[in-house]
């Protein structure tokens, strides 16, 4: 048996129905809300981490890069363009008042669309005692839907779909699909 790719995603499907599930919730999320995408889009999953979303795309999609920061199986960024970019618990993780991420700034540049989840601490809820506070893994916290939208206004997109189709399982995330105007 030769391993390759194939071979690596195969054994990610068989090791996990809670990827499986929330991989699945999202390519609803993103069929439902861009239906073109059923007609072969050129897709990068930013921040892939091990793959999951990868290993459970739709037959229908052909095309897909991933790229992450960890050493894992990956394509690259491969394109020139893309019609999404999927930022799928990515941002949390970087210190964008300190120390920007040029690779997203740089794929923000050459895409469509975004697809976003990020955890949004509830009004009410003690930061200190909430189960996404992550010292020293997640450096950046939005404090409220309004926040994510400025921060993708500004890198000129819209956003045309909000929602918390993962919750449950997973209680205060937020997905977002954002749309480039400019």
């Amino acid at each position: 048996m030769i391993y390759d790719s194939s071979y690596y995603y195969n054994l990610l499907k068989i090791h996990t129905h809670t990827a499986k599930q929330i991989s699945e919730i999202r390519w609803e999320f993103l069929l439902q809300t861009l239906p073109q995408m059923k007609h072969h889009p050129v897709i990068l999953d930013m921040g892939s981490g091990v793959g999951w979303f990868y290993a459970f795309k739709p037959d229908m999609i052909k095309t897909m890069d991933t790229f992450d920061v960890m050493p894992v199986p990956q394509t690259g960024i491969r394109h020139d363009k893309y019609d999404i970019v999927t930022l799928w618990d990515v941002l949390e993780h970087i210190d964008w008042q300190n120390a920007p991420d040029k690779r997203i700034e740089h794929v923000l540049k050459i895409t469509h669309f975004t697809a976003v989840t990020i955890p949004i601490l509830p009004i009410g809820k003690d930061y200190k005692s909430w189960k996404h506070r992550k010292p020293h893994e997640h450096l950046f916290r939005f404090k409220s839907i309004d926040a994510v939208i400025h921060f993708f206004k500004t890198r000129g997109f819209k956003c045309i779909k909000i929602d918390s189709p993962e919750s449950p399982p997973r209680e205060d995330v937020y997905s977002f699909i954002f749309q480039k105007i400019r």
